[in-house]
């Protein structure tokens, strides 16, 4: 802590003494099955968002709202709640962002229990949103309860802002930042929507990924024919498309694809049992690509078929398929220009296009990657909040997914200094079955964050 600092144990005891009560809101937000894919019930969502709204009431926030924002192609978003305590003359503002919304629950039977049912064993809460992000929205309230009228005597300004369509690619998020800039402008930013090295190890996530993606359409022929009258000569468009997709790698699986940029290696690095073991890999299937675990996972560009479109096995019929589409992910490293690596992508497809066939190419999202200052006085308080909630200094990290909307609030508020933290951990589970977040971690991120706006509010 900086010089001056208070002794950190009656917060301590203020978080253990608020934390059952947070629990039990946890609880309740987990029950709430806010998906906001537009296939479930979107009622569910605006529950969700009253409820947060209920909880940073509760917590002190003296201005509330749940707003949204309506495109110009005529359709609303996802309802999100902004609670203000506007900042003292001449005093910074926090801005502490989190997710109310929550991923599909997938296939019942893949649950040990119920999905919205939150359900405690060894330590970890399980059900949809318990990490990903509720625990999130309950971190911010829980730094808020602990921190009370002090917060309000330092004249630190706190925004708190809670969306609910985080899960569906935050598809108005730009436009709710432009119409509501004056209540969302701050000078730091802490995004609740990361993760920790491991259960007793903090992180700062100091580095994302970027996303490209784009659908490939091979062509062999005008319609379908019959295999045995043609096959042999012609090739059909699966089989074409297959060796396509191929060319995306080398034989040591790295991505050999020209133009696209990797980021320097991390300085921390991943057991290759402890990759197995999370991502569920098959005994006997090799991992891909050459190089430090961290630097494939985080720092260099990796790519992926996550759909095709083509007859299915059970529609399948003696013909030669005509064409084949597949959708591909493309994870660009901090430091590549998303339109640069969409065209060095679109480029190696056309020109790898095997036995003639016609390439069509679709192009899809874009995200910009992010590389957060390792020294700022932000990420200075930061360190020090952590490595005094766990007892043990922070790990800079890497995540290999994206957040788009970071490139987002940079755009509008590019003085800001942007701090990625989390409440999950490797077993976690987000989007999968059995999601679920380690309770005592839970607690320490609620202290680390009461630490960080006090150590702010004192700055």
């Amino acid at each position: 802590m900086s010089s001056g600092a208070p002794d950190p144990g009656p917060w301590r005891k203020r978080v253990a003494a608020v934390f059952p009560g947070l629990r039990a809101d946890l609880e309740a937000l987990v029950r709430i099955p806010s998906v906001s894919n537009a296939a479930f019930d979107q009622g569910h969502v605006r529950a969700s968002a009253d409820a947060v709204a209920a909880l940073l009431t509760d917590a002190g926030m003296p201005e509330v709202q749940v707003l949204s924002v309506t495109t110009a192609d005529g359709s609303e978003g996802a309802p999100a709640v902004v609670a203000r305590r506007p900042a003292a003359p001449g005093a910074r503002t926090v801005l502490l962002y989190a997710h109310h919304d929550v991923q599909p629950p997938g296939d019942d039977a893949a649950w040990d229990t119920e999905p919205f049912v939150p359900t405690e064993r060894d330590g970890r809460l399980y059900g949809r949103g318990a990490a990903d992000d509720k625990a999130g929205v309950v971190a911010h309230v829980g730094a808020l309860r602990v921190l009370g009228d002090h917060l309000a005597g330092s004249g630190l300004g706190v925004t708190v802002f809670v969306e609910g369509e985080e899960e569906v690619g935050s598809p108005t998020f730009a436009a709710f930042l432009a119409e509501h800039r004056e209540l969302l402008q701050a000078d730091v930013i802490v995004v609740a929507d990361s993760a920790n090295w491991r259960v007793g190890v903090p992180a700062l996530t100091t580095s994302l990924r970027g996303l490209v993606d784009l659908e490939v359409e091979v062509e062999v022929l005008d319609h379908a024919v019959h295999s045995g009258m043609f096959g042999g000569p012609v090739l059909d468009a699966l089989t074409l498309l297959s060796r396509l997709v191929a060319t995306l790698h080398d034989d040591a699986g790295d991505v050999a694809v020209r133009g696209l940029v990797s980021a320097p290696d991390p300085g921390v690095d991943y057991q290759e049992a402890d990759l197995r073991a999370d991502a569920a890999v098959l005994d006997g299937v090799r991992l891909a690509g050459t190089g430090p675990l961290t630097a494939r996972l985080w720092t260099r560009p990796a790519i992926a078929v996550i759909g095709i479109d083509a007859p299915s096995v059970a529609r399948a019929s003696n013909t030669i398929t005509p064409r084949a589409t597949a959708k591909i992910s493309l994870r660009i490293a901090p430091g590549q220009d998303p339109a640069e690596a969409l065209a060095a992508l679109r480029t190696h497809l056309v020109e790898h296009a095997p036995f003639g066939a016609r390439v069509t190419v679709r192009d899809g999202e874009l995200g910009k990657p992010f590389q957060a200052p390792a020294d700022s006085d932000a990420m200075r308080a930061a360190r020090a909040a952590f490595a005094e909630a766990w007892g043990t200094p922070p790990v800079d990290t890497g995540i290999g997914g994206s957040i788009p909307f970071i490139a987002d609030l940079l755009g509008e508020f590019p003085e800001a200094s942007i701090l990625v933290t989390g409440v999950e951990d490797p077993d976690s589970r987000a989007h999968g079955a059995n999601e679920s977040v380690h309770l005592a971690e839970l607690e320490r991120v609620v202290l680390a964050e009461a630490l960080l706006l006090d150590a702010l509010g004192r700055r």
